[in-house]
């Protein structure tokens, strides 16, 4: 555990979910993967359809749209539903495909393997302070097994843009009545974790699993508070 800040006393954490709580890559793989087989076997036209394909939508999408990317749940839906409307499919049978497509990555976006050291430290702090989840992304922590540590979950889109902007820290701190400075935010990302929540206010805790240098980091702004290299290092704060 490394201090860069003095770390004043706080009154509530919020954590990141995607590769802060476990590791999100293997899910997301397999979980692309299957997106994929889906939509080949929905629609004929989409027999061949890769990876790339829906890449490429979703940036023309964003081209369009520059702000789209704060709900990536919308965001994909919009991508699956342009897929099949240019081969041919009306919009109303598009919409229910699309809907199909975002159940079934649901499912598979859940199948997530949540270490047991989360499930524990999560635990211990949980009887010490109110724990908020703050996400960019769209896993479900009530559908992974994470859904009673939390008081409640903050997403990007319904809930304000994407971090690094300060709409859901700033949601966070009201909804738990609790001044922002008196909030320990913990994630993985340099950029939209620890400078989001600094600059919204939060005192922020970097956690930093894979080796990385924070004074050689190309995404390092703003110092965090305290750097750990595992979540389980949160109890000794207590």
């Amino acid at each position: 555990m490394h201090f860069y800040r003095p770390l004043r006393p706080f009154a509530a954490i919020t954590f990141d979910l995607d590769d802060t709580l476990y590791d999100n890559r293997p899910v997301i793989k397999q979980t692309e993967q299957q997106s994929v087989a889906f939509l080949q076997n929905y629609h004929p036209g989409l027999s061949h359809f890769q990876s790339e394909d829906f890449h490429r939508l979703r940036q023309e999408l964003r081209e369009q749209d520059p702000e789209i990317y704060h709900d990536v749940t919308q965001w994909r839906w919009r991508a699956v539903h342009l897929a099949l409307s240019r081969q041919g499919v009306c919009d109303v049978e598009a919409s229910r495909g699309a809907d199909a497509a975002m159940q079934n990555f649901a499912l598979w976006r859940s199948r997530i393997d949540i270490p047991q050291a989360t499930h524990k430290t999560l635990q211990v702090l949980g009887q010490r302070y109110p724990l908020v989840a703050i996400t960019n992304g769209n896993a479900d922590p009530a559908q992974c097994g994470l859904g009673e540590y939390f008081q409640f979950v903050l997403r990007s889109g319904p809930d304000g843009r994407a971090k690094p902007y300060g709409d859901m820290y700033q949601l966070a701190a009201e909804k738990l009545e609790i001044a922002p400075e008196n909030i320990l935010h913990v994630g993985d990302d340099l950029t939209t974790d620890v400078a989001g929540a600094l600059r919204s206010g939060l005192q922020a805790c970097w956690i930093n699993d894979r080796q990385r240098s924070l004074m050689q980091a190309s995404d390092s702004r703003l110092l965090p508070h305290i750097e750990i290299s595992q979540l389980a290092s949160l109890t000794a704060l207590l």
